[in-house]
């Protein structure tokens, strides 16, 4: 077990960052580690329902991702990450020195000004009118992708089963599945509106003075009902994985939620049986996570090995899942 943030470190090569979605949504790679064993397989993503264990229930989050990268009249960037109070946004801007405290800007007809500035950098705006995201706004596509959201993003950025609307980055595990795929197996969707944290690398030496940025969840009646029945469990994405693991203990009650989980090695996991996630960026919360749940050595040995197998990595990469 380690508690130093630079033990989850590795080198990628560029071109195996995945800059686009593959044709298909199920095209993917999928790595296969069987903790039992501590072997690594390789398939197919097609392969998902032949490879899991009888009565096995998949958990998706079917968060969707808002319009939440907007520009302003003078080229402003914001991304709006939550509402705090009606007309007040918690956003993060560039360039910063273009928005200290006082300062505001214009998104067509509605002025936005910085009432509070962060210690981490993010603004609070008040905004003298609502914002038409649908009309101003872009898909907060990850600034590693090296390129601005197009026509495809608004569709390929999205899982198939989206619904309700409040993340600022998309439940990537959920992007790989097809209508048909879900429809061979047994799944409930929870959800988690997906925060700031995705984009941040974890900056401090040890993972234990890491503080993780609140994300909110919703536990619907029939997700609760059949997730306390569930014999085995399949978290689909990392974020699936806290929102069950940030569960009380017990009988599973619908209901709505925040958590601040940060899981790390020596975590003991309760709701979660398998996993299945793509492949995360260097010195994250979400290796963390992976490797807490799949064992540190074996993971990063999975790791290099889909650098050797010239995987496809982040969002719109190739998945790995965990038995």
């Amino acid at each position: 077990m380690s508690g130093l943030t630079g033990d989850y470190d590795y080198e990628l090569p560029p071109d195996l960052i995945a800059v686009r979605p593959p044709t298909r949504r199920d095209d993917a790679r999928m790595m296969v580690i069987r903790r039992d064993k501590g072997s690594i397989e390789h398939h197919a993503f097609r392969d998902l329902p032949g490879l899991l264990p009888p009565d096995t229930l998949l958990v998706l989050n079917n968060s969707r991702v808002r319009r939440a990268r907007v520009f302003s009249d003078n080229g402003i960037e914001l991304l709006f990450l939550r509402a705090e109070a009606p007309h007040q946004w918690l956003c993060m801007v560039r360039p910063g020195k273009k928005m200290k405290l006082g300062a505001t800007c214009r998104i067509g007809d509605v002025q936005a000004k910085v009432i509070r500035i962060d210690p981490e950098g993010e603004r609070l705006l008040e905004l003298d009118g609502p914002v038409d995201f649908e009309k101003a706004g872009h898909v907060p596509i990850p600034p590693y992708l090296g390129r601005d959201a197009d026509e495809e993003d608004d569709i390929r950025y999205q899982t198939v089963f989206a619904s309700p609307s409040g993340s600022v980055a998309a439940p990537t595990a959920g992007l790989h599945f097809t209508p048909e795929i879900l429809a061979a197996v047994p799944h409930i969707f929870l959800t988690l509106h997906v925060g700031i944290g995705t984009f941040k690398p974890i900056a401090v030496e040890r993972l234990d003075d890491h503080v993780m940025h609140e994300e909110e969840f919703e536990i619907s009646e029939e997700a609760a009902v059949v997730l306390n029945s569930a014999k085995l469990t399949v978290a689909v994405g990392t974020t699936s994985v806290r929102t069950l693991e940030s569960l009380p203990p017990g009988e599973i009650r619908a209901g709505r939620g925040a958590t601040r989980l940060f899981i790390q090695p020596g975590f003991s996991f309760q709701r979660t049986n398998m996993m299945l996630t793509n492949f995360h960026l260097p010195r994250s919360s979400l290796l963390v996570l992976v490797s807490a749940f799949g064992g540190k050595e074996l993971v990063l040995e999975a790791y290099r090995r889909a650098i050797e197998e010239r995987y496809r990595f982040y969002s719109y990469g190739d998945c790995m899942l965990i038995l």
